[in-house]
């Protein structure tokens, strides 16, 4: 097999799909037609394609690490293309029909608004009654127009991996993207238990002063737009600062953004554009995009340093490095340097030399606290979640439904709803991408203020030594880059100490 021919092929497949993907959830364009764009390159990911890459990755450990290394990442780049190839029509049935859904809730206004916009409206909503209206009609939409699809879609995942020779979607994942999901979910267990008794003290006060008249308690899920939203510091995070302060940023580390002609930045709002802000990375390091759905207020400024990070993350990647570095590996790495950059927003002398915002009562700070607890404790529950689903004998669509809302209502002491059981599923099992860059963006934010103190975005040197990380792509696994980097093991009782919940790194 010709692997240079075919890693050739596969950077145009990936720029022609990162074409489309951006089009379509930009809001540029209604179609989301990936099938024709499969069709073209479907050679790359035929069932006998997979069979030959399996061989040569079964014997490529006799060439070294790096070989090795290489042919895993082709390997699960066609099956996850195999998989792809084999839902097109899925894919882009269920793109356009949450682009053309229209909701009419029954909240007395008699507005009809986008399915897609759905969250922004209730982050921007100060009546409860009318966010839940907004939760009835969307939960609704999902579970008549989606769910059908998107149950069809598992199926053919769980069936077809079985067919090309492993026990389970789950078995695939972990020895094609080598993780140990069984000890990530003992972590993110421990995780959950050891923040179990501050959970209440820590966010209840936030939810009761962010939400008027709501509590811990009667939360649910249709209030965490707007608890995220934090509409109360709007006037500490105002939108005429959203851009200078993030290219403030990186000119402190040394990047001048107007020289980066290889970035585009989009932050138009547009009806069809997706809730959430995404990067496309066209081609690694020539074509990077940026789209951020602007909401307001603070949520805005995570977002775009959020993506901002992944952006500078591929804009800066070796451009004579293997496809398989530029574009695939480990993404709990690009995704650990869009946390270190979006976690600015809790530090405050961030806050305070970008955007000139004191905290003197704390209220910022407890605020970002709790919100990063809501989201940690919400994807540790996932995972044992996405495991079941995943199993060589998985439970019965009414169990996993109930354990679906089970776990993450208990984990966010949150009356969850069951309808987006399915929808709240990511391919590849990328919740352990997320789990696994949290922990590493906690090790790599304590090593950049060891190294350059606790300003260290205004450190050129910092920049300098970002830029060192940033060049290898996602060569090496997010274990082996903190291990190369610290000497350190990845662990969550890095961020138990960062929430000051107890634990300290060993």
């Amino acid at each position: 097999m010709d692997l240079a021919a075919y890693r050739a092929q596969a950077e145009i497949f990936t720029a022609e799909l990162g074409e489309e993907y951006h089009a379509h959830f930009a809001g540029l364009r209604t179609e989301f037609d990936v099938e024709p764009i499969y069709a073209r390159h479907a050679d790359l990911f035929t069932a006998d394609t997979v069979a030959r890459l399996r061989e040569q990755a079964d014997a490529a450990a006799a060439r070294g690490e790096d070989a090795a290394r290489r042919a895993r990442m082709l390997l699960d780049f066609a099956v996850d293309g195999h998989l792809g190839l084999i839902s097109t029509d899925l894919e882009g049935e269920l793109a356009e029909r949450e682009a053309g859904l229209m909701l009419s809730p029954d909240d007395g206004t008699g507005q009809a608004i986008p399915f897609r916009e759905a969250t922004i409206v209730q982050a921007n909503e100060p009546d409860r009654g009318r966010r839940l209206a907004i939760e009835a009609a969307r939960l609704e939409a999902t579970e008549t127009h989606l769910n059908p699809l998107y149950r069809e879609l598992l199926e053919r995942t769980r069936a077809r991996a079985v067919e090309l020779g492993w026990p389970s979607y789950r078995a695939l994942c972990e020895q094609l993207k080598g993780l140990d999901l069984d000890r990530l979910a003992r972590a993110t267990d421990a995780f959950t238990r050891a923040t179990e008794d501050a959970y209440a003290p820590l966010v209840g006060p936030v939810i009761e002063r962010t939400l008027a008249g709501t509590t811990l308690d009667d939360l649910q899920r249709a209030d965490l737009p707007r608890l995220f939203r934090f509409a109360e510091a709007d006037a500490a995070f105002d939108g005429a600062h959203l851009l200078p302060s993030f290219e403030a940023t990186l000119d402190g580390l040394g990047i001048d953004p107007a020289t980066q002609h290889n970035v585009h930045l989009d932050v138009e709002s547009r009806p069809a554009k997706s809730p959430r802000a995404f990067c496309v990375a066209v081609r690694v390091p020539q074509d990077v995009r940026l789209v951020v759905p602007p909401i307001g207020g603070r949520d805005d400024f995570i977002a775009l340093l959020h993506e901002g990070g992944h952006v500078e993350h591929y804009a800066h990647v070796d451009a004579e490095l293997a496809f398989e570095y530029r574009h695939l590996g480990d993404n709990a790495i690009t995704e650990a340097f869009a946390f270190l950059f979006d976690h600015l927003v809790e530090n405050p002398a961030w806050l305070h030399a970008r955007l000139g915002v004191q905290d003197p009562d704390g209220m910022l700070a407890a605020h970002a606290r709790a919100t990063r607890l809501i989201y940690l404790r919400r994807y540790a529950a996932k995972l044992p979640y996405e495991l079941d689903v995943h199993s060589v004998d998985p439970p019965d669509d009414a169990t996993l439904r109930e354990r679906y809302a089970t776990l993450l209502g208990d984990a966010a002491r949150v009356r969850w709803p069951r309808e987006t059981y399915l929808a709240d599923l990511d391919p590849g099992f990328y919740v352990a991408a997320y789990l696994r860059a949290w922990a590493l963006e906690t090790h790599l934010r304590a090593h950049l203020r060891e190294r350059f103190g606790e300003r260290w975005f205004e450190q050129r040197e910092a920049g300098g030594a970002l830029r060192a990380l940033w060049r290898d792509g996602q060569r090496l696994s997010a274990e082996e880059l903190l291990g190369e980097l610290t000497g350190a093991e990845l662990d969550f009782g890095a961020l138990l100490a960062d929430l000051g919940l107890e634990a300290a790194p060993r």
